[in-house]
């Protein structure tokens, strides 16, 4: 019976579920946002990311080198200050925006220096915690509205120096949420405590919903995502206006199959 209750004992130890500090131990004064988050148990165990993560899936891809591209032209830029806060939409659902915000916040935690916070902001329709393999759960809308402390809504994913906040239950007012005062506070509080980290939000598709022209006003940059073929030229200009031109930091064309035609031959034979 000694033994059985050893393992016993053991096996509970292992999955006792430790808390993770978003923000190291670097000031003298406790912060005025609690340091220590707590965990959700189903991120622990979870190992079913959406194939369409492909900087984790398939990391040798053509698809995954393409997101360590763009994660070089947006943090090292020669003619700009590099970005703390980047808001990633589109003009028309389908575009795919999530994609994108997925995989350039994994592939910015995957660097040396940089810390990642990834937000779900697009509240009407969250896709962010299903990338990850999680459940829908409390998260952003809980937080605007006072009912839930951001420590206990940040999940410190298995990914190194990546910590996710889903966007929560479908609210009956995004707009006005996303556009209070606890939401500006909120971005300047992560933004401006540490240098090293990175805030990527997703955001409902601008030409839709007023989401992301509310937040692109709390944000140091845009980047835009158009579906090759699909988002009219008229769309795309419109949403690009009403964003502000001076905050984009580029454009993402999804779902072009011709630069891979042409490159695709080339880095499989650098790396064989």
């Amino acid at each position: 019976m000694g033994k059985i209750s050893d393992a016993l004992e053991r096996h509970r130890k292992e999955r006792e579920i430790k808390t993770e500090t978003f923000f190291p131990d670097r000031q003298t004064e406790p912060p005025v946002m609690e340091s220590v988050f707590h965990v959700h148990k189903d991120i622990i165990n979870q190992n079913n990311y959406d194939p369409k993560l492909v900087v984790l899936t398939a990391p040798e891809s053509f698809e995954a080198e393409n997101f360590k591209l763009l994660r070089a032209q947006i943090m090292f830029a020669k003619d700009r200050k590099r970005p703390r806060t980047i808001l990633i939409t589109s003009a028309a659902p389908g575009d795919g925006k999530t994609f994108i915000a997925a995989n350039l916040a994994v592939s910015i935690a995957s660097g040396i220096d940089e810390h990642v916070l990834l937000v779900d902001c697009d509240l009407r329709r969250s896709n962010l915690h299903a990338m990850f393999g999680l459940s829908r759960s409390k998260g952003l809308h809980e937080y605007l509205i006072g009912k839930k402390k951001l420590p206990e809504l940040l999940i410190k994913t298995k990914i190194n120096k990546l910590s996710l906040l889903t966007a929560g239950y479908p609210p009956y007012n995004p707009s006005e949420l996303l556009a209070s005062g606890a939401m500006k506070a909120f971005l300047e509080e992560i933004r401006d405590r540490y240098d090293d980290r990175i805030i990527v939000l997703d955001t409902a598709p601008s030409q839709v919903l007023a989401e992301a022209n509310i937040l692109s006003n709390f944000v140091d940059g845009i980047v835009f995502v158009i579906r090759s073929g699909k988002t009219p030229r008229a769309m795309i200009r419109k949403a690009i206006d009403g964003l502000g031109k001076e905050k984009i930091l580029g454009i993402v064309f999804n779902g072009d199959s011709r630069e891979r035609k042409t490159y695709g031959k080339y880095y499989g034979n650098y790396y064989k």
